[in-house]
């Protein structure tokens, strides 16, 4: 059997060719908020569901964010899924040094204290049950308690440096018969 040729030769898995790497990959765009005083949120791209019997999800972000003092001491926190048209409040969350909370961002505060950003696809009220540190970042393993879904409109995802959407119309998978 023949191996297919690559375009490119193997190279060490270091940072940067990691990030290079992942750049292939489409991502969800969330928001993570949690309470404070002030409150804090942050775009994130590494939401992951982990198990469905207990419901429990993740995601990552730095040590080094502004943001995780906030989280690393939250019992409660926001998972906000953006939809396609909410690039701005992406932009926003992920920009450093400004008030992320100020108009033009539409928000409420909610059960436990968190801010919820309004207009979502979704969005869950989380419980923090585990923070694990791996390297330069954070893993927060979090159990929803409550959750908000439309079932309209498209997630607003991450791939290549920029901001995509999918299709407008995608075919729900078929289920084969047994």
């Amino acid at each position: 059997m023949t191996q297919p040729a690559d375009s490119a030769s193997p190279v060490d898995a270091d940072a940067d060719a990691l990030r290079k790497l992942l750049r292939h990959q489409a991502s969800t765009v969330t928001v993570v908020t949690a309470p404070g005083s002030p409150a804090v949120g942050f775009t994130a791209t590494s939401f992951t569901p982990v198990s469905l019997e207990p419901p429990v999800v993740s995601f990552c972000l730095s040590l080094t964010s502004s943001s995780w003092p906030a989280v690393s001491r939250s019992r409660y926190l926001g998972v906000h899924l953006l939809g396609r048209q909410q690039q701005d409040v992406a932009r926003t969350f992920a920009t450093s040094g400004i008030d992320r909370f100020a108009a033009p961002t539409r928000w409420r505060l909610g059960p436990e204290g968190v801010p919820l950003i309004e207009d979502t696809l979704a969005w869950l009220l989380c419980r923090a049950i585990d923070r694990v540190t791996v390297g330069d970042h954070a893993i927060v393993l979090a159990e929803p308690e409550l959750l908000r879904h439309t079932d309209v409109g498209s997630p607003l995802l991450y791939h290549r440096g920029g901001y995509a959407g999918l299709a407008e119309h995608v075919e729900p998978p078929t289920r084969r018969a047994a």
